[in-house]
């Protein structure tokens, strides 16, 4: 394997595991960063898809306890059965939704340009969210969640479809917006990721099957083993951050970095490649 080539899946899997739980895309930063790196074919975008399990796994090994804790009292406690619904609920969404227009989004909306442009207006909902924040939370945890909750924030977690609009940012944010506490949101957000990610990393792998071989094995594996480091560590500070911050700085970030891309681009300073 080129080393060059591994070198460059362990940058991709660290900008996956940055950005995945962050309200910033780690889709928009994958494209953006494949775009830079001369790593943006059909293979790599089947190992962008693919390396976000390496993510997943931090969460899972984060909220361990949680996840242990329900699957052991799923078959006997009402609020572990009510926890598990509301997952599946606000997953099943993605699935339909993905099924029928994910080919036509990638096709057409996987380039700089449009996730420049998610950038900034997803910037500048994160600032209307915040200040919206100010009125009185409905939900203080994800126990206290309705199934009807769950599928709203399940539907507008299908909004990060669109690239560069962040499926972290638009469940954290969204859930927010429909009456969640930010703990109560980020929480949900992440557990709602497991199912999500996982599946449409399989999903990929599977689909695009013939693309892949056993010499592909070592680059999965660093951008897997970098992706599931750079997550834990930025799962682990997120939690800390928002008990006593807001996401206003993230929502500054998507707006000038979103301006720098769009000036760049049609100046010419940076030749952007369509992903």
């Amino acid at each position: 394997m080129d080393t060059l080539l591994l070198l460059k899946a362990a940058i991709m899997g660290i900008v996956e595991g940055l950005t995945e739980f962050l309200p910033i895309s780690s889709t928009g930063h994958l494209i953006l960063a494949g775009s830079l790196l001369g790593f943006d074919d059909a293979k790599a975008k089947v190992f962008d898809i693919a390396i976000q399990t390496g993510a997943i796994f931090a969460v899972i090994l984060v909220y361990w306890q949680k996840i242990r804790t329900t699957l052991v009292e799923l078959p006997s406690s009402r609020q572990a059965q009510k926890f598990a619904l509301n997952v599946l609920i606000g997953f099943l969404p993605a699935v339909v939704l993905g099924l029928l227009f994910g080919k036509f989004i990638k096709a057409h909306l996987f380039t700089p340009v449009v996730v420049a442009t998610t950038f900034i207006l997803g910037g500048f909902i994160i600032l209307w969210a915040e200040k919206r924040q100010t009125r009185a939370v409905r939900v203080q945890a994800v126990e206290d969640m309705t199934a009807l909750d769950a599928l709203k924030v399940g539907l507008v977690q299908c909004l990060a479809m669109i690239p560069g609009t962040s499926r972290s940012g638009a469940t954290i944010i969204g859930g927010m917006v429909l009456g969640l506490s930010r703990k109560a949101a980020t929480d949900f957000s992440f557990f709602l990721a497991i199912p999500t990610l996982i599946g449409a990393g399989v999903y990929s792998l599977y689909k695009e099957r013939h693309l892949l071989s056993m010499g592909d094995v070592p680059l999965f594996a660093v951008g897997l083993v970098f992706s599931f480091i750079s997550a834990w560590l930025c799962v682990r500070w997120l939690l800390r951050y928002i008990s006593s911050n807001s996401f206003v700085p993230f929502a500054w970030y998507r707006i000038a970095f979103g301006i720098i891309v769009l000036v760049t681009a049609f100046t010419g300073v940076v030749s952007w490649h369509d992903a």
